[in-house]
């Protein structure tokens, strides 16, 4: 069976939102992006979709050289997955993709995890929670809380995990660095 290769991007944004959750976690990256390709030419994500208001967020899809990663620091793992965990992943996406509008960000969410409570909303995600349930619905991990509460940190525990790069993100785009499998940069 082949193996294939997913990307896990952690960042540290600098952002006045970036920096409030970080005084909640006490961990630099708070924000969680996943792709598929080693080139970063799609990162998945619930965030911001414009740079100026962080308000007016949902499913975004971007590549590193988007404005908001311009200055963040990031620490990238690989994950050896299946071809059909592969497939589970790219339908998944496919579905928010198709339906982008439909999804909005989950700020309630965001005080549930720091009450430790969850809130669920239709059709609503925080970075973390998104890919939480991306990884679950292709049975890469699972977790034992709510996905409402898992937190970047707690999918930085997943085992299979291995890191491959920690830097700015901008070096990777300035430079056109490959990352391939689970070769450093």
């Amino acid at each position: 069976m082949s193996k294939e290769n997913i990307y896990l991007i952690f960042t540290s944004t600098k952002t006045p939102l970036s920096k409030v959750i970080g005084i909640y976690t006490k961990s630099e990256y708070n924000h969680v992006s996943i792709a598929l390709d080693p080139d970063f030419a799609m990162v998945y994500s619930f965030g911001r979709k414009n740079f100026n208001n962080p308000f007016l967020a949902g499913f975004v899809q971007k590549d590193l050289q988007d404005r908001i990663f311009q200055k963040a620091n990031c620490i990238i793992y690989t994950c050896k997955i299946s071809f059909l965990q592969s497939k589970k992943i790219q339908k998944v996406l496919n579905n928010f993709t198709s339906k982008e509008h439909y999804y909005k960000y989950n700020f309630l969410g965001l005080f549930g995890v720091i009450l430790g409570k969850s809130i669920s909303r239709n059709n609503a995600f925080f970075c973390s929670q998104f890919v939480a349930y991306v990884l679950s619905e292709a049975s890469i991990a699972l977790f034992h809380k709510p996905l409402e509460l898992t937190t970047p940190q707690d999918i930085k525990q997943i085992s299979q995990l291995i890191c491959i790069y920690q830097g700015k993100v901008n070096a990777i785009c300035q430079s056109n660095l490959k990352i391939q499998g689970d070769e450093k940069i």
